[in-house]
């Protein structure tokens, strides 16, 4: 079963970029989030798909 949110850390290793990198990409819009209680982040896994395809077909460049 995959999963649909993944913590900061896992999407960070599943991109290979740092933690913060991760952040700087919610907060710029690229990936999209939720906040899970109380201050822990949630990134949605299709949100990371997306970003990938887009990168890797370099058709989404206005869209992220």
């Amino acid at each position: 079963m995959d999963k649909v949110l993944m913590r900061v850390d896992e999407a960070a290793a599943f991109l290979s970029v740092s933690r913060w990198t991760i952040y700087r990409w919610m907060e710029a819009g690229k990936l999209e989030g939720s906040k899970v209680g109380r201050g822990s982040v949630r990134v949605f896994k299709s949100s990371l798909d997306r970003l990938v395809e887009c990168n890797r077909n370099d058709v989404c460049k206005s869209a992220v």
